[in-house]
């Protein structure tokens, strides 16, 4: 499984009213190189692989369904993991599926997290890439 990293501004984007995670539209976008750092702060600042064969510029929109809190820790859930299919030709390499706000205008499109899946992966024509958050997307205590 890969493993999941936290943005640093992540925290303090919270605690400034950046993010309305149950309302504001979530997406996840492909980056191979250079890989993602801690102290990134917004999509601007890591390179997203080229759109085509099937990837969308800006990633996928992830389906969040729900956003709440019980006895001091929060849960935002998805429905359904989100899967990228090659089409018409390969989609990468990419080693990282990042987690961002597409919603914010000031910062726009602030880091939220990020999965390493170890080395890079290409898909050839017709494959499917799952990046598998389970049900829930993250929690925070």
């Amino acid at each position: 499984m890969a493993a999941y990293n936290k943005f640093n501004v992540f925290v303090e984007n919270l605690a400034e009213k950046v993010h309305n995670l149950g309302a504001d539209t979530l997406k996840i976008m492909l980056v191979n190189s250079p890989a993602p750092a801690a102290t990134n702060s917004v999509k601007a600042d890591l390179t997203e692989i080229s759109a085509g064969n099937g990837y969308t510029a800006g990633g996928t929109a992830v389906t969040v369904t729900g956003s709440s809190q019980s006895s001091g820790t929060y849960t935002l859930t998805q429905s359904a993991d989100v899967v990228f299919t090659a089409s018409g030709g390969s989609v990468g390499p990419f080693r990282y599926a990042v987690l961002y706000n597409d919603t914010p205008t000031s910062p726009a499109d602030p880091l939220i997290g990020w999965w390493d899946y170890g080395s890079a992966v290409t898909l050839a024509d017709g494959e499917t890439f799952t990046v598998d958050m389970g049900s829930t997307i993250l929690t925070i205590a």
